[in-house]
């Protein structure tokens, strides 16, 4: 498969973003990772932007997908079988639900449903249980969107906060290019 991996700005999971790069390009799908702006930019105490993105370069083999301008030939051009969003954060998810196209991540999603092709969100964020619910319970509900499973990953300190089981990215993509849902479960 030809697979667009969007990473957002949950900073945390990157690592975890990467190894299921690894993986999926190891299984022989091409990769071509896309970034927020934000995603692309922000040194963080989980790594330096350039680092990050040499390294996603040094795995896939591709250049980063970074801009607006970058992302709206996705769709014309029928770039990719699959998109994934994993990290997928609360603010990616709301204008996701709601339509807003106003960075990298979201016109790649947009410019790739125009085709009625799959998009794979890995959701990542402390707000989960809280205002992001009605967004998440949204998408579950639209067309081409798939959800990797996901769980509470702390839910003694971050009571509201959830994140997808990264080990589950590759099978869920898999099987969305076939239009099959995984699951909607929470466990």
């Amino acid at each position: 498969m030809k697979i667009g991996y969007c990473l957002t700005g949950s900073f945390c999971t990157f690592s975890d973003a990467i190894n299921t790069i690894e993986e999926l390009v190891e299984a022989g799908h091409i990769v071509t990772p896309i970034m927020s702006e934000n995603a692309y930019t922000i040194n963080t105490r989980f790594g330096d932007a350039v680092d990050i993105q040499n390294k996603l370069i040094e795995i896939t083999g591709n250049s980063i997908i970074h801009t607006i301008e970058q992302a709206e030939p996705i769709g014309p051009k029928s770039l990719f079988d699959v998109l994934v969003i994993a990290p997928c954060t609360a603010n990616t998810l709301a204008k996701l639900a709601a339509g807003i196209v106003d960075t990298s991540v979201t016109m790649a999603a947009k410019s790739h449903l125009r085709n009625n092709k799959p998009v794979v969100i890995g959701l990542s964020t402390n707000d989960a249980l809280g205002a992001a619910a009605k967004n998440i319970g949204a998408l579950l509900n639209y067309k081409n969107y798939y959800f990797v499973p996901f769980r509470m990953d702390n839910f003694e300190k971050k009571p509201k906060s959830m994140v997808c089981d990264f080990s589950m990215i590759k099978q869920t993509a898999e099987l969305a290019e076939k239009g099959i849902e995984i699951s909607k479960k929470i466990y």
